[in-house]
């Protein structure tokens, strides 16, 4: 076999593996389509109405205080539980 014929059939593997991953590509882009049309007609990317029991996004300033003593009590404990190394 021959360098030329070696290249020749390089050259077929990789056009037809090309090939296949954009026909594989565009049959995938089809099923998204077509699913994201089936979900909106059915109604199902609508959004559900939050629950009344749903905390507020911004937290209080009791959590926030919290949140800080937790932070600088084990900043605090960390060189207590560190490991001198041995350098």
């Amino acid at each position: 076999m021959t360098i030329f014929e070696m290249l020749e059939q390089s050259a077929i593997l990789t056009v037809l593996g090309m090939g296949v991953v954009f026909f594989f590509l565009w049959i995938m882009i089809i099923c998204v389509n077509l699913t994201g049309k089936l979900v909106h007609k059915m109604g199902w990317d609508k959004d559900i109405a939050p629950s009344k029991n749903t905390p507020s996004k911004r937290p209080d300033e009791t959590a926030k205080s919290n949140l800080i003593a937790v932070i600088s009590a084990a900043v605090q404990e960390y060189p207590k539980t560190e490991k001198p190394r041995d350098d």
